[in-house]
C-alpha cells in the first residue's frame, strides 16, 4: 500500500518523470537551429520547457561535408543539448522519438510514454527528399546527419581501398567515380572537398594507384548549380567547381542508380560505387500533423505569419518544416539557419505575448544573406548590397562558420583544423572508424 505522500508524488509526477508546475508547459520537438533557438528565448520565462530530440546533441548541418571527406571529427560540430540549456530553470530534455500527436487531446505519443502539454511547437526541421524514388532512396548516400556523414567517410575510402584490389581497369574507374546528385550548397561544397581531396591527399596515400582516373561528378536538373544565389555567384561557383577539376553537368535529372550504374534522362550514364543525393529535402512532418490538407509544397506544416499551424490554436511550427507563403516567399521561407533561428526567436516571444495575452507580432525574416564555399580561397558570397567571391568570400565564409558554432571548445577545434589543413593541405580525420557495408562483388 501506498502512504499519502508517495501518492502525492505520483501525482505531480507525469509522464517521462516531469515534474508538475504551475507554469504552462511547452514542448519543442527538435533540437537543431530553431528549436534551440527558441528554447533560448524562453530560458528565463515562466513556463516549463520541455524540449525532445532523437539525439542528446545539436548539430551544425552546414559543416557536415567536412565529416564526410575527413576535414573535421563528428564532435567537433556537435554539442550536447542539455549543456546549451544547463543554466536554464523549468528546462527539461528527453531523449525521445515523437510517434504521433493528438491535437485535440493535447496529447504526445512518444517510444518513451506519452505526455500532455499547453503549446506545442514543431522544430523537427527537414529529411531527404527522394521524389519517391526508392531504388536510389535504397543505393544512394545521403548526408543529413552525423551518422550518414560517417557512412559516407567511411565508403569513400573504402572504395579506394577496394580499388587496389581488382586488376579489372573497368571496375577501378568505378570504384573512383563519384557522382553527386543536386547543385545546391550541400552538392557544391562537397564536390569542392572531394575535387581537392584527389588533387592534394590521394597521391600521398595511394602512391601505387593511378588517383588522377579518380572522377567527380556535379549533377544538377537546371540550367545553373546554386539557383539560391545570384546569377553571378552561381557562374563562379562552377568556375571554381571546374578549376579543380570537377565536371559539372546541367540540365540532366538522374532517373535510376541501382549501386553501380547510374542512368539520367539522356543518353549520359555513369558507372559509379558511390552516388550522395543531395537534390532535395522536405520537411519532416509527424503522423498526426501529416493530413494533406494542413501541408504545403515539400511537405511542410501551413502556418500563419506567427507560425501557427492553420487551425490548430495551441500547435506552432518553426524552420525547415514551417511553410510559411507570403508574396516574396511563395513557397515558404528558404529551408536554411537563418530563417529558423530568426522563427525561433520571433515565436518565443510570441509564446510570451500570448500567456500575457497581449497581441503577437508577425513574423518579418531578415535575409542576411546566403554563401557557399568551393575550396581553398574559393567561395561566393551574396549579400543584401555586395556579391564578392574568391578569397575574401572565402574568409568571409569561413568567421561567419565559426561565429555560428555552439560552444567555444568547438569553435577552437575547428579553427586549429582548418589552419593545420590550410598550412599542411591535409585532412587528419580520414579515419574508417566504423565501415560501411556495401557489397564490392559487382566491382570485381
Amino acid at each position: 500500500m501506498l502512504d499519502n505522500y508517495e501518492c502525492l508524488i505520483l501525482i505531480l509526477m507525469s509522464a517521462m518523470n516531469i515534474p508538475r508546475s504551475s507554469f504552462p508547459r511547452i514542448i519543442i520537438i527538435g533540437g537543431g537551429f530553431a528549436g534551440i533557438s527558441l528554447a533560448k528565448e524562453l530560458s528565463k520565462k515562466e513556463v516549463q520547457v520541455l524540449l525532445l530530440d532523437k539525439n542528446n546533441y545539436h548539430t551544425f548541418q552546414p559543416l557536415l561535408y567536412q565529416v564526410s571527406t575527413g576535414g573535421l571529427e563528428p564532435d567537433s560540430i556537435a554539442y550536447p543539448i542539455r549543456k546549451i540549456l544547463k543554466d536554464y530553470p523549468n528546462f527539461f530534455f528527453r531523449l525521445a522519438n515523437v510517434e504521433e500527436i493528438n491535437s485535440e487531446k493535447k496529447e504526445l505519443i512518444t517510444n518513451i510514454g506519452a505526455i500532455d502539454y499547453d503549446y506545442l511547437v514543431l522544430a523537427t526541421g527537414s529529411e531527404t527528399n527522394f521524389f519517391g524514388n526508392t531504388e536510389i532512396e535504397k543505393n544512394g548516400m545521403v548526408m543529413k546527419s552525423i551518422p550518414q556523414s560517417l557512412n559516407l567517410r567511411s565508403l569513400i575510402l573504402e572504395n579506394f581501398e577496394q580499388a587496389l584490389l581488382t586488376d579489372d581497369l573497368h571496375k577501378r574507374d568505378a570504384l573512383m567515380n563519384f557522382v553527386i546528385v543536386g547543385g545546391g550548397p550541400t552538392g557544391v561544397e562537397l564536390a569542392g572537398a572531394l575535387a581537392e581531396i584527389k588533387k592534394g591527399i590521394l597521391p600521398k596515400d595511394y602512391p601505387d594507384l593511378d588517383t588522377r582516373r579518380a572522377q567527380i561528378n556535379l549533377v544538377q536538373s537546371g540550367d545553373r548549380i546554386l539557383k539560391e544565389m545570384s546569377e553571378k555567384a552561381s557562374k563562379k561557383a562552377e568556375d571554381f567547381l571546374e578549376e579543380l577539376g570537377v565536371q559539372v553537368w546541367k540540365n540532366t535529372r538522374v532517373k535510376t542508380y541501382d549501386g553501380k550504374l547510374v542512368t539520367t534522362q539522356t543518353e549520359l550514364s555513369f558507372e559509379s560505387a558511390t552516388l550522395v543525393w543531395a537534390a532535395g529535402v522536405k520537411g519532416a512532418a509527424i503522423k498526426g500533423l501529416d493530413a494533406e490538407e494542413l501541408l504545403m509544397r515539400g511537405n511542410r506544416l501551413k502556418v500563419n505569419e506567427f507560425n501557427q499551424v492553420i487551425g490548430r490554436e495551441s500547435v506552432f511550427a518553426i524552420g525547415d518544416v514551417a511553410g510559411m507563403e507570403s508574396d516574396e516567399f511563395p513557397c515558404g521561407h528558404p529551408m536554411m539557419a537563418q530563417p529558423a533561428m530568426q522563427q525561433g526567436k520571433n515565436l518565443g516571444r510570441n509564446l510570451v505575448n500570448l500567456l500575457e495575452k497581449k497581441p503577437m507580432k508577425p513574423f518579418i525574416y531578415k535575409d542576411k544573406g546566403s554563401m557557399a564555399t568551393v575550396g581553398r580561397n574559393k567561395a561566393v558570397v551574396d549579400l543584401k548590397n555586395y556579391k564578392f567571391q574568391g578569397v575574401f568570400a572565402w574568409f568571409v565564409w569561413m568567421f561567419v562558420h565559426l561565429f555560428f558554432l555552439i560552444g567555444f571548445r568547438n569553435r577552437m577545434v575547428v579553427f586549429v583544423n582548418w589552419v593545420y589543413n590550410y598550412v599542411r593541405f591535409d585532412r587528419e580525420a580520414r579515419l574508417i572508424i566504423r565501415p560501411y557495408k556495401r557489397d564490392y562483388s559487382r566491382f570485381r
